[in-house]
């Protein structure tokens, strides 16, 4: 399907011109043409493609993206003056021509009143700027005195409320934003003026492009600043005088109030929902506590600044902050007002795919475009963004708090807000009593029955749904943790800012999980001990598929684009992501790597010697014979790769299992042996990777032994290379490079499938297989009832499967990092050489992969490891 689409987009009149900053490569042409294809198409079109890291994957989509965006900019511009021509194709030549000036005369009017509504909106503005200036003459703030400890502790006092509905009285802007918004979409909230409406002007397509983490964004923005493009207005309707060559793209970075608040009061608070709560909690309060950096009529000239600075600089989250420092605007508040103008709308995962933190934000996806990168972990981020936990140790400190808030303001808590405090305490009490039944006669984990969960001290007679409105609305999780911060400080003598574990608000976060409908997550409790040997326990919340909080993006943006390094299998998007859309509506695409054939050796190593395979499988991978042999293959591994290596084990609990075999010490009939650990220190720098230690400390030490210190100039390395022993799923096998010297040869030991015995992931399989079974039946296939049982027992093997090839995958990609890059990579089982295993590796993988390696032992692997590296070196004299 995605050779169709590639195709498509190649065999029109003239090849596409993607103003890439470079000579794009063969798979970076492939790449472009497919993405623009996709978003040409639109109408909730899907692309599901992976580019291997190296291949200039975020440039390929800058250029892809922003040439059809300016290119359709144009089209609709065009678009009415063709079909103009249309109406009138059977007129003279000289009607025709007539029309056709008016027309884009026509078209020229619109852009002109549409820059003349916007300069009317600037006037207005400029006009607010000068009686803001004036009315902060009038009361500019002297210096103030301290604040009084009673004054303090107001803030924290909850406002009164009507008993009864749980709504404020007063004025529309009383209500919470859900219930202003809820009044305007009935009719009930004020009205816009006749002037407001005027000077409306429409937003154009805009590109939501998100990642994982802000690092990854920054980078993105670096890339964003390399190509220039073309203006998104038709030269043909520009004065000749004025005609552009290059329009600046439009940009503008989101993130949370963590990242942007530039009030020290708030910021040093210690988790993002103290923070919110802070954050909104000013704006409510008195005039003399509100944030003085909020954007208002007072200071709509900074605010205005802020937001043009914005769209012409291309700036980072960084570049927001300072830029909001030095303006001493709110940077959080004050990006909002750029984004009508922008044209791409960078974002981290959680403030996409949770639909209350979009409607925050003010984003609308209909009729826009969405770019997913690095989205071959996008299901385990839904997941995360809606798990929740709570633990019988956070209850009990939720239960103090409360203690000491109720003692302090209890008498001051009339009606709605004294019932609902109470219900609050009652939550836990009831919540805490249950654990205390765990901890007694339950097992070590499992799944627990929200309605049993809710049966303790009548919870269930609690209405979860008003009790998690007023939570939100009151910010009484805020307040309690609050006073109880306060108190503490006062009592330590010292500002210390507020625990970073917000334990109200994550048992806010845990009851809005049981309002979910119960098909679409469970609730698993697990045991635990620290350090201190003391044991707790805590429920989790877990999203066993991501179908629904995905769908609302799915179904409401033009197109969505989910592109990684290593996508591969991709049957797991389309069946959990998007399980009801047409097959037609999606396009996959596997690109090729950069790297020429010659740089890339794949082999599979199945045994040791004959008769001693090599299946690290749960049931035999203990085998001590098989792991020496194992530490024995690498020994002489070592003994061909030159610089670095990489070894990836299924779990940490193994890696620990085979350091202690290899570090025994044999004894023969004749001789005492050193260590398959000792032999291997002899050979290069031995370094391994520890569950709860420092990647960061274990890397650079790892570097250093093959690179030199890169403090000392001159500095060349040990001269032997360097072993690094790491964990599948670990810190090292997820964005770290190992390139060029140190990634020579990348080893995965077995496969890392999950423990499909834990309560989750039977959970999870359980699930698929009912779902499955539900869609086949609602279908009416006419498939057999064993056949249908079979079909979705299979699918769920497979959705397992693929959670471990992903993770493989995921490792072995940590080796070739860019096109003279070039490295061997071993796939240590004999399961590697199965077609149904090999068939999910990426298609650049299977491409390097040696034929029939499977069935070849450790002699002909070291023939042919050592055949590479000697032309290699060969090649480099």
């Amino acid at each position: 399907m995605a050779t169709n689409a590639v195709d498509k987009a190649a065999s029109g009149p003239h090849a596409i011109d993607f103003h890439h900053p470079y000579t794009p490569y063969d798979v970076q042409e492939q790449f472009m043409k497919t993405v623009y294809d996709v978003l040409e198409r639109g109408d909730g079109q899907v692309g599901i493609l992976e580019s291997p890291t190296g291949t200039g994957k975020s440039l390929s989509l800058i250029c892809a993206a922003l040439t059809w965006l300016r290119s359709h900019k144009i089209s609709n511009l065009e678009t009415s003056v063709d079909e103009a021509v249309k109406a009138y194709q059977d007129e003279p030549d000289w009607v025709v021509a007539q029309m056709l000036k008016r027309k884009r005369d026509d078209v020229i009017q619109q852009w002109k009143d549409r820059e003349a509504r916007l300069e009317r909106i600037r006037v207005k503005e400029r006009s607010m700027e000068a009686r803001g200036t004036k009315r902060r003459r009038v009361h500019e703030p002297g210096a103030r005195a301290s604040a009084s400890s009673d004054q303090l502790e107001a803030e924290f006092l909850l406002d009164d409320r009507d008993s009864g509905d749980g709504e404020q009285v007063g004025e529309v802007s009383s209500f919470s934003k859900e219930t202003r918004n809820l009044m305007e979409k009935l009719g009930m909230g004020p009205s816009k003026s006749r002037d407001e409406e005027d000077e409306t002007v429409d937003e154009p397509v805009k590109i939501y492009y998100t990642s994982r983490t802000h690092s990854q964004l920054s980078q993105f923005v670096s890339e964003l600043r390399r190509p220039n493009f073309p203006p998104s207005m038709p030269a043909s309707l520009q004065d000749e005088a004025d005609k552009l060559e290059v329009e600046g793209v439009k940009h503008v970075p989101l993130s949370s109030r963590q990242r942007l608040c530039i009030n020290p009061a708030v910021s040093r608070l210690g988790s993002l929902a103290a923070i919110n709560d802070k954050c909104a909690d000013l704006q409510q309060s008195k005039s003399s506590s509100k944030c003085q950096f909020v954007p208002n009529a007072e200071n709509l000239g900074p605010t205005h600044q802020f937001r043009d600075n914005a769209l012409a600089t291309l700036p980072d989250i960084e570049d927001l902050f300072d830029l909001g420092r030095k303006l001493s605007i709110c940077p959080y508040y004050a990006s909002r007002t750029a984004i009508p103008g922008a044209e791409v709308i960078t974002l981290p995962y959680p403030l996409l795919l949770q639909k209350t933190a979009r409607e925050a934000l003010g984003i609308k996806l209909e009729g826009n475009v969405v770019i997913i990168d690095e989205a071959h972990n996008i299901m385990d981020a839904v997941s995360n963004v809606y798990a929740a936990e709570i633990s019988l140790r956070d209850l009990k400190r939720g239960r103090q708090m409360l203690g000491v808030y109720v003692k302090k303001f209890g008498k001051r808590l009339k009606g709605d807000n004294r019932v609902m405090v109470a219900q609050v305490a009652r939550v836990i009490d009831g919540l805490s009593e249950w654990l205390n039944g765990a901890s007694n006669s339950k097992g070590q984990q499992g799944i627990v029955d929200p309605n049993v969960l809710l049966q303790t001290k009548g919870l269930d007679q609690i209405n979860l749904y008003k009790l998690i409105q007023y939570i939100q609305e009151s910010k009484l999780a805020y307040k309690i943790e609050g006073y109880a911060a306060h108190i503490e400080e006062q009592n330590d003598k010292a500002s210390q800012p507020m625990s970073s574990t917000p334990v109200l608000h994550n048992l806010l976060s845990f009851l809005v999980t049981l309002t979910n409908l119960s098909s679409e997550g469970r609730i698993f409790y697990h045991r635990t001990s620290d350090n201190t040997a003391e044991v707790d326990i805590r429920l989790s919340y877990l999203l066993l598929s991501p179908t629904y909080a995905f769908s609302s993006i799915a179904s409401s943006a033009r197109a969505v684009i989910l592109a990684g390094g290593t996508m591969s299998p991709f049957e797991d998007y389309t069946a959990h992501l998007f399980p009801d859309l047409a097959s037609q509506k999606i396009t996959t695409l596997s690109c090729g790597h950069v790297i020429p054939a010659s740089n890339l050796c794949v082999r599979t190593l199945a045994m040791s010697k004959p008769g001693l395979d090599f299946e690290f499988s749960f049931q035999k991978r203990s085998d001590n014979a098989m792991i020496r042999e194992l530490g024995i293959a690498i020994l002489n591994m070592c003994s061909v790769v030159p610089d670095g290596m990489v070894v990836f084990f299924p779990s940490y609990g193994y890696l620990d299992e085979v350091v202690t075999v290899w570090s025994e010490v044999t004894q023969t009939a004749t001789a005492r042996q050193e260590s398959i650990w000792a032999r291997l220190q002899s050979r290069k720098a031995l370094f391994r990777e520890t569950k709860g230690g420092s990647s960061d400390e274990v890397l650079a030490h790892y570097t250093e032994s093959i690179l030199g210190d890169p403090t000392k100039p001159g500095s060349k390395g040990n001269g032997k290379g360097a072993l690094l022993l790491s964990v599948v799923g670990g810190k090292m096998s997820e964005g770290i490079n190992f390139s060029d010297r140190l990634g020579r040869c990348v080893i995965v030991v077995g496969l890392p499938y999950p423990n499909i015995k834990s309560p989750d992931w039977k959970a999870r399989i359980e699930y698929i297989e009912s779902t499955t079974l539900e869609r086949l039946t609602a279908a009416n296939t006419g498939m057999a009832k064993v056949e249908a049982a079979a079909t979705a027992k299979q699918a769920a093997r497979d959705f397992y499967e693929n959670a471990c090839m992903r993770a493989v995958n995921q490792s072995i990609g940590r080796a070739i990092r860019h096109r003279g890059d070039y490295a061997a990579i071993v796939l240590a089982d004999r399961r590697f050489g199965t077609e149904r295993i090999r068939g999910k590796l990426p298609g650049w993988i299977q491409g390097g992969l040696v034929s029939s390696s499977e069935k070849s032992g450790l002699g002909q692997l070291m023939g042919t490891l050592g055949g590479f590296f000697r032309g290699k070196k060969e090649a480099m004299c």
